[in-house]
């Protein structure tokens, strides 16, 4: 009998929530301390909060080094500097460096002798003059010689040397011992691995250099949560305001914390990110319903119904509504609102008496 009338009781307060309206007057509400605000639409909602490690995609950073080995006998840009694609970043006196522009020096001169002999005997052959087998060796022999310039100089551009340097060594034929290494990307110096004066090897790492426009957000999940998480879901970085997107999902659980591999994608860092950094992050997802985010003094609850006291001509009405996602302050809710109502921001648990008839007539 006692249970029958409890569950009479809270179904009676249910509908007096759902139902029924607060005639009040302005006095009345100014009495209570009640406090007007808007809904706020938002279009996602908070799934979870993770910590994470700011990245960076692999194509976007490269190890410096020199194809021979040689004396460093400068260098000219360190950590932390900004760096353009081909700009120099120190120099590397080499004896092998030296061997090779010799070699193309005289792979141009056997060129030029080879490419005359071409132009005399397919004269020759075409007056009759000479025979088939004497112009198929001499062609034959100029295409040996073009190969092995095309060889010579692609081992240049191989190296390191740029377009303008390798025409200028073809035009002056002067040599150099001096190799210059250069920044194949533009962006950031990460490492720098040598210092002047010092004997490097051949393709040793000399400098580390990464273009930071996009970095990546390396977020551990935990398992047990992996499956809210969707592809395309917006990341927010705490303190800072940063987004991102996801855009990968582990298949497979770390063994030491039980999280799984989150990676999303920063776009604009605005310089308030930077590699390597620890960084807490919050995960939220677009819904297809109408969300509102209100604060938690608003959201009121009875008998396992959740309201808010929405203002009306006369007072005030209670409107079920669903809660989706929490934050510190504020409340996600969905519900059949119109996002131009106001509702009560304070003084709700004033209202909810008095919708009770808790409280008395002031």
């Amino acid at each position: 009998m006692r249970v029958f009338v409890v569950l009479v009781i809270c179904f009676f307060s249910a509908s007096l929530l759902a139902e029924q309206q607060i005639k009040i007057s302005e006095v009345q509400v100014e009495n209570l301390g009640i406090k007007l605000g808007k809904l706020l639409p938002i279009k996602s909602v908070p799934l979870l909060d993770a910590p994470a490690k700011v990245s960076i995609p692999p194509a976007n950073e490269y190890f410096v080094s020199t194809s021979y080995a040689g004396l460093v006998s400068q260098i000219k840009a360190s950590i932390g500097d900004e760096v353009v694609k081909g700009q120099v970043l120190a120099t590397v006196k080499s004896a092998e460096w030296l061997t090779l522009q010799q070699h193309h020096l005289s792979s141009i001169n056997d060129l030029q002798l080879a490419k005359a002999d071409y132009v005399r005997d397919q004269q020759l052959y075409k007056e009759g003059v000479i025979a088939d087998r004497r112009w198929l060796k001499t062609k034959t022999s100029y295409n040996v010689f073009m190969a092995h310039f095309n060889e010579t100089r692609q081992l240049l551009e191989i190296s390191g040397v740029s377009e303008k340097d390798i025409n200028a060594l073809e035009k002056t034929r002067k040599l150099s011992s001096q190799l210059n290494v250069v920044a194949p990307i533009s962006g950031i110096i990460l490492e720098r691995n040598i210092m002047a004066g010092e004997r490097v090897d051949a393709l040793a790492p000399l400098f580390r250099v990464a273009n930071l426009d996009t970095l990546w957000l390396d977020i551990s999940v935990p398992q047990q949560h992996i499956s809210q998480v969707r592809l395309g879901d917006q990341v927010v970085i705490e303190g800072l305001g940063t987004t991102a997107r996801i855009f990968l999902l582990g298949r497979n659980v770390d063994v030491q914390n039980q999280t799984v591999l989150v990676r999303a994608e920063i776009t604009d860092t605005q310089g308030n990110v930077r590699l390597g950094q620890t960084v807490n992050v919050k995960i939220s997802q677009n819904s297809e319903k109408s969300l509102f985010k209100v604060p938690n003094s608003a959201v009121a609850q009875s008998s396992g119904v959740t309201y808010l006291f929405i203002r009306t001509n006369n007072g005030f009405t209670a409107q079920p509504v669903q809660v989706v996602g929490r934050e510190a302050n504020d409340s996600i809710i969905s519900g059949d609102l119109n996002s131009r109502s106001e509702v009560a921001v304070k003084g709700a648990v004033a209202l909810k008496a008095n919708l009770l008839g808790l409280g008395g007539d002031e």
